[in-house]
């Protein structure tokens, strides 16, 4: 993957996070209205954030499931207290840990941390960390390699 691929994929990650965040708190009633505003007023053209909307549309058709992956895992948390940007970083390294097996598990644990020292405060990458860890031993994969 070029330098150049690599930003735009972290570009992705940060758009589907910012909008998975506000998601978890207002959904919206007519999500394609909702996404063609949010990318409206993105930095970039819409086009460069593809892999973000990917990561959004995977997301919420599967947020039932990855949420109750997070519960399971989420020992001594209560679901509802978990931060919401943790929740919202948390649920994109699973979905592609789970459903995007073109990525290999420890660039999304490594990606899901940058994002948390970026949007979060400094205990949660430990919180995330542990959590992603736990779900790469549950994938079944070499977390190194790409499939």
């Amino acid at each position: 993957m070029s330098k150049a691929q690599f930003a735009q994929r972290r570009d992705g990650r940060v758009a589907a996070v910012q909008y998975l965040y506000a998601w978890s708190i207002n959904p919206p009633k007519n999500l394609a209205d909702d996404l063609h505003t949010f990318f409206e007023n993105c930095p970039e053209p819409r086009d460069h954030y593809a892999f973000g909307e990917e990561l959004i549309h995977g997301l919420i058709a599967h947020a039932p499931e990855i949420n109750a992956r997070i519960k399971e895992l989420a020992q001594n948390w209560e679901f509802e207290r978990i931060a919401k940007i943790d929740l919202a970083i948390l649920r994109v390294a699973i979905f592609e840990m789970i459903y995007r097996k073109d990525i290999p598990p420890i660039v999304s644990i490594n990606e899901a941390i940058d994002l948390s020292k970026q949007f979060s405060n400094a205990d949660a990458k430990r919180f995330i960390n542990g959590i992603l860890d736990r779900v790469k031993e549950q994938v079944g994969r070499d977390a190194r390699k790409a499939e």
